[in-house]
């Protein structure tokens, strides 16, 4: 490959500003201590988050940042919603722990109901945990007692999922994981683990020149009928992927009828299918309502996915940031070969199914129905899609904004007509993060590269709080355009 025209900013890590745990004082002294926390980076210490309002982070340096990211797509609600916290307090006051294999809490037993019942009785049970990355263990070890249920002797234990998806940091989620570089320095293990890829549905980058939507979603479910018969279909488990893929990908959704196709193949080789709804999940999309579905919450509810999983996984939004809570919920079909089998989940952690953790996720479950804000998630991220097309959409260094609701992705290439990407494991994704915590800038955006097969692929991503205004949404969408033109336009030519 030629050398890159072009030498990016400096975008190396930390994206984050931080202060250097080397500084000293006129006297050489050192004057900054090094943090106890093992943090991501550990050249200096992350500046403070002293305080928050609105949308934004206020640091000690005295500078406000405009959080367009939620974080990582978590803080749906924004910052000092006061009735989760109340929640959360009150619970802690009441019943803070119990140990949760011999009883229950009230909390848990009120939130699980909620989510059984926001998809219309279709998922029987949940388990809730504290991490995306922990639901999904469980929901691969869920896949796999399914099966020994159904038949001891069962040899059901690969899993399959999609290159350039991500399903959380766990040894067993890397595992089945296709996101290339954060894969990279744990491959001695991982590629150990009996999983398996395929192709994303990536219409952007993978669909062939005068493909119909039909031919290309055929062609994937040959793929994944081809690769279960590789397999063999008594030793798969289950099909693991994203509704519509957020980290690795950057809000890439499927084309019209893939689900149902992938559906299909699942169910005629009694393999199961497991949505990944971490970063997605939880109205993050703004499924729109349906006969069946009049008040969804569901990425799975909205009708260009429009089936009904196996087993899912929800994260992130579901605690909005205030609530360390993910879950794995599992239908009927699987729940009732459990139950008149062995009757037992054999799954735990010490921290499962937490009251407070569930108090607080029940709370912003309550308001986001309370408020509508499924509705607003749809409407200011039609909105915020619109503006933010119409302001990059020319740009030649933006190959596709893409997203659904309040998940939007903005693809960087070098070029736009042959869609070549950058060289580097997301450093212009990186760098472009890195300038926007700078002022004038002050904005949050998440960066996210593997947008391919191997580590290289730039992107970033745009997942504000459901709450935001019309007004919010243009602010973003400038704010936006603004940073991604100045960083390339800083970018210089050899």
């Amino acid at each position: 490959m030629a050398p890159s025209k072009y030498k990016e900013l400096d975008s190396s890590l930390p994206i984050a500003p931080i202060v250097p745990t080397d500084t000293k004082d006129g006297n050489d002294r050192l004057i900054v201590r090094p943090s106890f926390v093992l943090h991501r980076v550990l050249t200096g210490n992350p500046v403070k988050v002293i305080n928050t309002h609105g949308h934004c982070y206020s640091l000690e340096t005295g500078q406000d940042i405009l959080d367009a990211s939620g974080g990582a797509a978590v803080a749906c609600l924004g910052y000092h919603m006061v009735r989760v916290a109340k929640a959360m307090q009150e619970q802690a006051l009441r019943v803070p722990y119990c140990l949760t294999s011999s009883f229950s809490t009230q909390a848990t037993e009120d939130l699980a109901d909620f989510l059984c019942r926001s998809t219309g009785g279709n998922m029987r049970h949940v388990w809730f945990t504290n991490s995306g990355s922990a639901a999904m263990e469980a929901a691969m070890k869920l896949a796999i007692q399914y099966h020994q249920e159904e038949d001891p002797k069962s040899t059901k234990t690969w899993f399959i999922s999609r290159y350039a998806s991500y399903h959380g940091n766990t040894m067993g989620a890397l595992s089945v994981g296709g996101h290339a570089a954060r894969r990279e320095m744990y491959d001695g293990f991982v590629r150990h683990n009996p999983t398996q890829r395929i192709s994303p549905c990536y219409s952007y980058r993978d669909r062939r020149s005068g493909e119909s939507d039909g031919q290309y979603v055929a062609r994937l479910a040959d793929e994944l009928e081809r690769t279960i018969q590789d397999i063999g279909k008594d030793n798969v488990a289950a099909f693991v992927a994203e509704p519509v893929v957020g980290a690795a990908l950057g809000a890439v959704a499927p084309v019209p009828g893939y689900f149902k196709a992938m559906e299909t193949v699942c169910k005629s080789n009694q393999v199961l299918l497991i949505l990944d709804e971490v970063m997605c999940g939880a109205g993050r999309i703004g499924p729109r309502p349906t006969d069946q579905f009049p008040n969804p919450l569901h990425a799975w509810q909205d009708p260009l996915i429009g089936i009904v999983p196996d087993i899912m996984t929800m994260g992130k939004g579901l605690g909005a940031g205030f609530s360390t809570v993910a879950a794995m919920l599992a239908n009927v079909r699987v729940m009732d070969k459990i139950l008149h089998g062995s009757g037992l989940h054999n799954h735990g952690h010490t921290y499962d199914n937490h009251p407070v953790e569930t108090a607080g996720a029940l709370e912003v479950c309550k308001i986001v129905q309370e408020k509508n804000l499924v509705a607003n998630v749809r409407d200011t991220g039609a909105l915020l899609g619109k503006l933010l097309k119409e302001k990059l959409g020319s740009h030649p260094h933006i190959g596709d904004v893409r997203g659904m609701g309040l998940l939007w992705g903005i693809e960087l290439v070098k070029d736009k007509v042959t869609k070549e990407r950058f060289e580097g494991n997301g450093k212009i994704a990186a760098g472009i993060c890195k300038l926007g915590y700078t002022a004038p800038h002050s904005i949050q955006v998440y960066p996210g590269s593997g947008s391919t097969n191997s580590k290289q692929g730039d992107h970033i991503i745009l997942a504000p709080a459901y709450t935001i205004t019309v007004a919010d949404a243009h602010q973003i969408a400038s704010k936006t355009a603004t940073l991604v033109s100045e960083y390339f336009s800083r970018l210089r030519v050899f």
